[in-house]
């Protein structure tokens, strides 16, 4: 991010960033350093914390993602961490286990993950257009309503970025 960089910059960045869908994700398992690699190269367009293998053993021991079997990690267990990831910065882990096992109760895990990644896409590619929530459907409104809560976040902390560095400091009169 260079120093000059202004809203408008950031905008441009995020109507770039492409998640990956199920389907793009590796469906072999894969080992602790890999999948460290795998979610820090997803997430780095964002400029999400980087993930590191503490808190993957901190989710697994909290049950909030599945124990690696043999120390490898299935794709179901890539999905949760991306979607724990971008949400951790706003919600307790608890939370957010909460949210998701109830959007995949009313469909498969893939379509949840998918419909996320497809939420969260558009509004980084339109953080302006009007979302719509609706007791029609529950956990699509909840989707929506976490994709925004997360790009709302991103934009938020890149606007303090922006004006800290605005800021003039000012001696104080006695």
């Amino acid at each position: 991010m260079a120093a000059n960089e202004t809203y408008a910059d950031w905008q441009q960045r995020m109507s770039k960033v492409i998640l990956p869908k199920w389907t793009e994700l590796p469906n072999f398992d894969l080992y602790m350093d890999q999948v460290l690699l795998l979610i820090n190269e997803t997430l780095q367009p964002l400029g999400a914390d980087p993930v590191t293998a503490a808190m993957i053993n901190n989710y697994v021991k909290h049950k909030v993602i599945l124990s690696p079997v043999k120390k490898k990690y299935q794709i179901m267990q890539l999905a949760d961490i991306i979607v724990i990831s971008l949400l951790k910065p706003s919600y307790p882990l608890d939370k957010i286990r909460q949210g998701i096992d109830q959007v995949t109760a009313t469909g498969y895990p893939k379509r949840a993950y998918d419909n996320f990644i497809t939420a969260l896409t558009n509004q980084l590619h339109h953080p302006d257009d009007p979302i719509t929530i609706s007791d029609q459907d529950l956990s699509h409104s909840l989707t929506t309503a976490a994709a925004q809560l997360i790009v709302n976040k991103l934009r938020t902390d890149e606007l303090l970025r922006l004006n800290q560095a605005q800021i003039k400091p000012q001696q104080i009169e006695k």
